[in-house]
């Protein structure tokens, strides 16, 4: 079985003061901590993201992650904002290009995470024993909107799909858009323009 589990609310704190004060561009790694802390979303499917995955009216990504799965994505109206000024400040003009970018203009790479997490564990010795990487992001995220708001919820919060063990009754208890931004209204104390729709 795996050793990751969700992280602590102060511990995840201190992740975040580690990434938002130090290396060359605190304001990725704070951009990319919090993106993987709203949406539970892997690696990947922050990589794959490009400008026109984003919809500012309705506060969603469109994620596309393993296995072919896509999704839209319930974020935060601050994240939105924040999504919007890197591509702004950083992008090509291309909506249809990698999305997140180094200062240069380059697409993001694997490699920003493992610089990001080892020079975080160099401040936090608990981060490098551990091996806390983005994946201990999701698993916090989606521990907390399942004990909040139920396995259906954080099902779909997940991106999971229909197939695996849990039966045929996850056919028919499917989460809507709806109920996802409403947890992810609940988790980062913001309203979102699809929550009120329930």
């Amino acid at each position: 079985p795996s050793t990751r589990h969700a992280i602590g609310d102060t511990r995840l704190a201190q992740i975040n003061q580690v990434a938002a004060t130090t290396g060359d561009d605190p304001a990725l790694d704070s951009l990319l901590i919090r993106l993987h802390t709203e949406t539970a979303c892997r690696r990947g499917g922050a990589l794959a993201l490009r400008p026109r995955d984003l919809d500012p009216d309705q506060c969603l990504i469109f994620l596309r992650e393993k296995g072919g799965t896509s999704r839209w994505q319930p974020v935060s109206p601050t994240l939105m904002r924040h999504l919007e000024a890197h591509h702004a400040d950083r992008g090509d003009g291309d909506r249809d290009t990698a999305l997140l970018r180094y200062r240069d203009g380059r697409p993001l790479t694997y490699r920003r995470y493992d610089h990001l997490w080892a020079r975080i564990g160099q401040h936090l010795r608990w981060v490098h024993t551990q091996q806390i990487s983005t994946h201990w992001l999701r698993h916090t995220t989606l521990t907390w909107v399942e004990r909040a708001h139920g396995h259906a919820v954080a099902r779909a919060y997940a991106g999971h799909t229909d197939s695996g063990g849990n039966g045929s009754t996850a056919t028919y208890v499917r989460a809507s858009l709806h109920e996802v931004a409403a947890a992810l209204a609940d988790l980062t104390g913001e309203e979102h323009p699809l929550a009120t729709d329930l």
